[in-house]
């Protein structure tokens, strides 16, 4: 059946546009995740009966826990929908030596929350210089505050943020420009093991059910900051709570270039939502208006991982949202108040429809100036016939941005010699052992993850920017913009963005042959511009905000 939507695919795109080959390279990663002393494994608890959580759930973080200037990893760990009170499977946490290689540091660190993880997003909520760690559950979800010694404290309660619906993506973000990160949690679906429904795949036997299937989407929450260490919940005073959809993916942005930070929602087979901030408190989805709702045939997608980047260099931030199998990824061009629906001209057509997409996120990696992304891939649904020990396994691809504007997919597959395909999740991106290259690590259901090793086979120069707010903390949600040659450009500093995973902040910006990045201005997140000297390649630079 894969192979038959595919065929009728290409005769259409024949017909209508250019299809780009894959282009054959040097593998781009080396997959080492044993050698460095990553030995987790991601348990979904599947046993005879599939609840759903146990495929569409798998976060991780790469973040700096201990301030060091090394990026640690923080794996979300399932276990069983069925027992809350499971202690046999915890949230686990690797530290970083400096070298890249990692020591399971768990025991003790407060860190091994034992719910039934989805996802986890990472910031400074309490602007103590050190980053704090959000957790979204199957039950309650959990805020673990850093005691800046790599040692956690379970503050939900006091916080007032555990809410007990089943939650995906969440970020951190300011959303009123008042100097402290407020939260946004998406929810997927209402639902209880107790209300699981029996649903069965076309053979017969017992799987996952659709999303639809529940006729239950969810209410997505804000938490405002209320400065003290406590959260206030604004879902209905904020206007969010106006409609609602099955919450997978959250990317946040300022889409309209008016100060304020956005919130984009990929929602499985229902609209998208894009709340556009209105500066006092409030939000209007306005996708419908912008045209990110639905895609150009005025369909809704099986939205699930997502990302804002300026992909064309025209200083507007664009939007990817990964998709279902048999359908492709959406890439919406930001036309500076609107979208146009760019994915027929921009390559990606033929490049994911194959798969069913989750973890993504533009970065370049392989240092020659140009955004790339990587698709964690892994099926919802059990084929026909049966024929390996993981049937929802997926290869996983590697797409490469070029000049034109265009993406190309990169074989070997997932840029890995003889990559071995498992159910992947969430992604997230960092610099692992410190060599200028961005390196990926990758959740996989029932199975150790990928750590993925960037070997930059291209030899691309590259420059390193730590932007620190006034706390001393990693700055999220800054843009900085520079000139590489006679391009201008402009790049994201986020931990947000892909499914259910964050990213380390620190930005790596790819310069390929050039010597320095000039002209370099960096807008924090509450608005205000710091301009800095030419960065030279090969630098990397500790920028602290001044005003």
């Amino acid at each position: 059946m894969k192979h038959t939507i595919f065929i009728l695919f290409l005769l259409i795109v024949g017909c209508t546009g250019q299809v780009d080959k894959p282009e054959q390279e040097k593998p781009w990663f080396t997959e080492e995740a044993t050698q460095r002393g990553i030995d987790f494994v991601w348990e979904s608890g599947f046993n005879n009966f599939p609840y759903t959580p146990e495929i569409a759930s798998g976060g991780v973080a790469m973040l700096d826990v201990d301030g060091d200037e090394d990026v640690d990893i923080y794996f979300v760990q399932g276990g069983s929908v069925l027992n809350p009170q499971q202690t046999t499977f915890s949230n686990k946490l690797f530290l970083n030596d400096g070298a890249g290689h990692f020591t399971d540091r768990t025991n003790g660190s407060g860190a091994g929350d034992t719910s039934y993880g989805t996802g986890v997003t990472t910031g400074d909520y309490d602007n103590d210089g050190d980053v704090d760690i959000y957790i979204t559950n199957v039950d309650a979800n959990v805020l673990l505050r850093n005691e800046g010694n790599g040692t956690f404290v379970d503050v939900t309660e006091f916080a007032g943020v555990g809410d007990s619906r089943w939650s995906s993506s969440a970020a951190f973000f300011d959303m009123e420009n008042d100097g402290d990160l407020d939260l946004f949690v998406a929810n997927y679906i209402d639902w209880s093991h107790e209300t699981e429904l029996e649903c069965k795949a076309k053979s017969g036997r017992l799987d996952y059910c659709h999303p639809q299937a529940y006729e239950a989407p969810a209410k997505d929450l804000l938490y405002r900051n209320n400065g003290d260490g406590t959260f206030t919940d604004v879902s209905v005073a904020s206007g969010i709570r106006s409609v609602w959809g099955n919450g997978l993916g959250v990317a946040v942005g300022d889409v309209n270039a008016d100060g304020f930070l956005d919130v984009l929602v990929a929602n499985d087979k229902m609209n998208n939502q894009l709340w556009v901030n209105q500066g006092d408190g409030t939000f209007i989805d306005d996708a419908i208006v912008s045209g990110v709702a639905v895609d150009a045939n005025g369909e809704p997608k099986a939205g699930m991982g997502t990302d804002f980047a300026d992909v064309n260099n025209d200083g507007l931030l664009d939007l990817l949202i990964v998709n279902l199998f048999g359908e492709t990824d959406s890439l919406f061009i930001n036309k500076g108040g609107w979208f146009s629906d760019g994915t027929p001209t921009s390559g990606l057509s033929s490049i994911s429809r194959l798969y069913t997409r989750f973890g993504t996120g533009f970065r370049d990696l392989n240092n020659d100036g140009f955004l790339d992304f990587y698709l964690s891939n892994g099926s919802v649904r059990l084929p026909d016939v049966i024929s390996t020990d993981d049937p929802y396994a997926e290869d996983n691809v590697l797409v490469k941005g070029n000049k034109l504007g265009r993406f190309i997919e990169v074989l070997p597959k997932g840029g890995v010699a003889n990559q071995v395909a498992r159910t992947s999740r969430g992604i997230a991106y960092g610099d692992v052992n410190g060599d200028g290259a961005v390196d990926i690590v990758v959740q996989n259901r029932d199975a150790l993850p990928y750590l993925l090793i960037n070997q930059n086979p291209e030899g691309g120069g590259f420059v390193k920017l730590r932007l620190l707010n006034k706390h001393g903390a990693l700055v999220q949600n800054g843009v900085v913009r520079f000139n590489l040659g006679q391009t201008a450009m402009r790049r994201e500093v986020q931990t947000s963005g892909g499914f259910c995973s964050a990213h380390d902040p620190t930005l790596n910006i790819g310069v390929g042959t050039a010597k320095s990045i000039t002209d370099v201005v960096i807008t924090w997140p509450d608005g205000t511009k710091q301009q800095i000297a030419d960065v030279i390649t090969g630098e990397t630079v500790v920028i602290r905000q001044t005003k």
